[in-house]
């Protein structure tokens, strides 16, 4: 079995900036043997912003493309302040926020796009932990997706 930064290697992705607070909240979190990481948005690899709201000026395919963005960003962090993705043993909680139009019903498809990512990363068995996806009126910046997730480590 690949280590999780190989299973990253091999995805041939690449990690956008980690990014800064924009208030008063540490980005992360270590106690004891699980990582808290703080809500992240959609910072790509220029550090700009998706922006935009599903099911309004954003595609549910453009919106599932967003979360997996969000779910680089939070790699960018836990390298950025652990080191490597081995340290992180398992996904344990993932919850996804939508900005979307009021009738838009598919969250959960949306959040996949960080989920499958976390899950090609660490695995099927590590990378996929309990979940849940939600619809916002809003998220700062008028961002698509904002994503906050706790984590074991080794």
């Amino acid at each position: 079995m690949n280590s999780a930064e190989q299973n990253f290697k091999d995805l041939g992705l690449n990690l956008p900036p980690a990014p800064k607070p924009l208030g008063v909240y540490k980005p992360c979190l270590i106690d004891g043997k699980y990582l808290y990481l703080s809500g992240h948005g959609t910072v790509q690899d220029d550090g700009s912003l998706i922006i935009g709201r599903i099911g309004d000026t954003i595609s549910m395919e453009d919106g599932k493309l967003a979360a997996r963005q969000v779910g680089l960003a939070m790699l960018a962090t836990i390298k950025a302040n652990l080191g490597s993705l081995d340290r992180v043993k398992r996904v344990i909680k993932v919850l996804g926020m939508v900005n979307c139009t009021p009738d838009f019903e598919r969250h959960p498809y949306i959040i996949n796009g960080a989920s499958e990512l976390f899950a090609k990363v660490w695995g099927e068995e590590n990378g996929v932990g309990v979940r849940s996806a939600v619809g916002m009126g809003s998220l700062p910046d008028n961002i698509p997706v904002e994503i906050e997730a706790l984590f074991e480590l080794v």
